[in-house]
């Protein structure tokens, strides 16, 4: 058995700023409502949502021998996150600012797990983030680290929802786990709802991915054309104005140190930008992902 105070300080030590536990289970009532999701076609030209299903709501059926997850969280809250000045033309979301944080948490997971096996030798266990269909929001909740806001993201009383998670699946019991986070603190608000430019912010915590801005400028692209609102990559509207978003601390850990700041650029520099010199400047970030000519090209489309 497994002492949650050694996962919680080998969590801390890899640069974590909270981390929960909670046992490997089934959520069948979040699997009938991605289903209802799917369903609807909410989810667009995300297609690889509908594989690995049965998977996503059991982490016992993705990790053999799975007995708990170790939810961890980090913020990336800086000062790109309070918003751009009105009518700004080439907006980026601020996470994508920094490093990968799929490289940055996937080393610091295998540096949690590599603490943890140095107490315990025969431990056994994967880390995740955001790489494998895994329903890392309700382990979250469950974990007791915060609540699904009306704009489906965590939110965690300590941070907002500025944060960043990751898991490692244990397959060994924990001698303690956490209370799971009643409930939602949104009370009455609906900011988010107010303030997303597509209307994507549905009833029931639900996205409307075809009205997005983050997917239309992230994900593949889906078939309907909307207004980005200067959104270049990503899209931060539905966070920025959040009451938790605005009071919460700038994020400790320096490994998410802004890499550039967007508001500097103009939208004729990012076009004009050769691909030397994009890889150059954004190789270390998300922006990759998109690659220089369709970030140029929802630029173009704004103006």
């Amino acid at each position: 058995m497994i002492s949650s105070g050694h996962i919680k300080r080998a969590a801390a030590e890899a640069g974590f700023d909270l981390c929960g536990i909670t046992a490997a289970k089934s959520f069948p009532r979040n699997g009938e409502a991605f289903g209802r999701w799917l369903e609807k076609g909410y989810h667009s030209s995300l297609s690889y949502l509908e594989r690995n299903r049965e998977k996503r709501f059991d982490a016992r059926l993705l990790v053999e021998g799975a007995r708990a997850v170790a939810v961890c969280a980090v913020g990336y809250k800086s000062p790109l996150s309070e918003g751009y000045a009105p009518q700004w033309p080439a907006k980026v979301a601020s996470y994508a600012a920094c490093e990968d944080y799929h490289t940055v948490i996937k080393s610091m997971l295998r540096a949690m797990m590599e603490r943890l096996c140095a107490i315990y030798p025969d431990l056994r266990g994967r880390a995740f983030t955001d790489s494998a269909p895994l329903c890392e929001k309700q382990l979250a909740v469950e974990a007791g680290l915060g609540w699904i806001g009306r704009q489906s993201l965590l939110v965690t009383p300590e941070l907002g929802s500025f944060v960043l998670l990751g898991e490692v699946v244990l397959c060994d019991d924990v001698d303690r786990y956490d209370t799971p986070f009643e409930g939602s603190m949104c009370g009455s608000c609906r900011a988010c709802v107010d303030a997303c430019p597509g209307g994507a912010i549905l009833d029931g915590r639900m996205i409307d991915t075809s009205r997005c801005i983050s997917c239309h400028t992230v994900e593949r692209q889906p078939d309907r054309r909307i207004d980005l609102h200067g959104w270049i990559f990503g899209c931060d509207e539905c966070q920025s104005c959040c009451p938790y978003n605005r009071r919460a601390p700038q994020h400790r850990n320096r490994r998410f140190d802004p890499l550039f700041d967007p508001r500097t650029m103009t939208a004729r520099q990012w076009r004009t930008l050769c691909e030397e010199e994009f890889t150059a400047r954004f190789g270390r970030t998300p922006l990759v992902r998109s690659g220089r000519s369709r970030i140029a090209a929802n630029i173009a489309e704004e103006e």
